[in-house]
């Protein structure tokens, strides 16, 4: 049961990465790049915390935190720039 849980998972996570990386490819403008950027780093978060779910541990969660905050971060600065671009 558990194998078939990480095959699920990884095909899964496997196909939301690669749309969000072809969003990133395609995107025709900046904000578009930014929130696929964003759902490529939520997939991670999500991979890493099913990794660790799958395998019972918690010896990833300083990864997690660091991921998340990387991205809240990124996020805000990205958008702020966009908007000094637009006024």
């Amino acid at each position: 049961m558990t194998a078939l849980l990480a095959v699920a998972l990884t095909v899964l996570l496997s196909v939301t990465a690669l749309l969000a990386l072809a969003r990133i490819y395609r995107g025709p403008s900046l904000l578009d790049r930014v929130v696929a950027a964003d759902l490529l780093l939520a997939t991670m978060l999500g991979a890493v915390g099913a990794e660790a779910g799958v395998n019972r541990h918690a010896t990833t969660l300083p990864v997690l935190v660091v991921l998340s905050l990387l991205g809240f971060v990124g996020s805000v600065s990205l958008v702020r720039f966009a908007v000094r671009e637009e006024a």
